[in-house]
């Protein structure tokens, strides 16, 4: 055998492996394309940091001082409204009941958790006719819901009942009064003997 049948013979038993090997190299690998490629301009995305709960948003110092300019705004009205149920305490010991009555309505609107003022403004409607005695009742019955220990309110309701002839509600009245304040309760039960009102009772004590 000559060398040019040497080497067509070895040729022939070395290029099956060479086409094996490049059949192989052009076949991808099955998932290669599965996850994203990544490039300088677009990364790879990753995966999301799982999300926790955020604190709860603490008060705003804006919201303070709101709340502090509330709080100074009622005060400064409540304010308001015991000047002017202290002007209408003059007017009704002066006897100018029709006058007490505008200042004591007044009072209750700039504050309507003033017992003391609906008690004297059913006094000074009380004392300007028979005709008043339903409504003077009410604000009466609306000053001891609001403050149920203000003698003067059952007091005044008592006269209240006797002139509208309610004698056994007045007697309750009395009853009461008799726990709060011996004193007025001594005087209810002078009015009831006499029907004559003294002048000093006029209202509760000024506020100050």
């Amino acid at each position: 055998m000559n060398d040019a049948s040497r080497s067509a013979r070895a040729m022939t038993r070395h290029f099956p492996v060479i086409c094996l090997i490049s059949t192989i190299a052009a076949v991808p690998a099955f998932g290669a394309g599965s996850a994203p490629i990544s490039t300088p301009e677009e990364p790879a995305a990753r995966e999301a940091p799982a999300t926790t709960e955020k604190p709860a948003a603490k008060e705003k110092p804006a919201t303070k001082e709101k709340a502090a300019t509330k709080e100074k705004a009622s005060a400064k009205q409540e304010g308001s409204a015991v000047a002017v149920y202290n002007e209408g305490v003059g007017l009704m010991q002066a006897k100018r009941f029709a006058q007490a009555q505008k200042k004591f309505e007044q009072a209750v609107k700039l504050d309507p958790n003033l017992a003391e003022a609906y008690n004297n403004l059913a006094f000074s409607l009380r004392k300007q006719g028979t005709g008043n005695y339903k409504q003077s009742l009410a604000y009466y019955n609306k000053a001891i819901e609001l403050k149920p220990k203000l003698a003067e309110a059952y007091m005044y309701r008592g006269v209240l009942y006797t002139q509208m002839g309610r004698k056994t509600d007045a007697q309750a009245d009395l009853a009461t009064l008799k726990k709060l304040d011996s004193h007025l309760a001594k005087e209810l039960e002078e009015y009831f003997e006499t029907g004559k009102e003294e002048d000093y009772l006029y209202g509760a004590t000024k506020k100050k």
